[in-house]
């Protein structure tokens, strides 16, 4: 004799249940906040970045001031030696330059030697 239920089956309804974890919602923005953090700090710090920029502006300013030095050096070099080339050389350049570079003095005079003002 067996016995049937009616109405009954032989299915199981398997679930599983799973914990869910905080992990997971914090890895998105954790590769976000990395990646914006990396570029960050090379936009700052970069070798085209702000604080380059600083430095090259410093930089900038620094040779325009040697610029300036350098030129007016050059022109006075330059208006010396066009008193040199005119076709009659300044006796008193000669004197000046001789005296100056070569260290030249007549026996009867008198030398004071001061220091160069840089």
């Amino acid at each position: 004799m067996s016995m049937q239920i009616v109405g009954m089956t032989n299915t199981f309804m398997w679930t599983k249940q799973h914990k869910q974890r905080k992990t997971g919602r914090l890895i998105v923005p954790g590769i976000a906040l990395a990646f914006l953090s990396y570029f960050g700090f090379h936009a700052y710090h970069g070798e085209y970045g702000i604080y380059s920029k600083y430095q090259l502006e410093a930089r900038i300013s620094q040779l325009n001031e040697e610029l300036g030095e350098r030129t007016s050096e050059r022109v006075a070099l330059e208006r010396k030696v066009q008193m040199l080339r005119d076709g009659t050389i300044d006796r008193d350049m000669v004197d000046e330059f001789a005296r100056r570079q070569l260290d030249f003095a007549r026996p009867n005079e008198l030398t004071v030697m001061l220091p160069k003002n840089n």
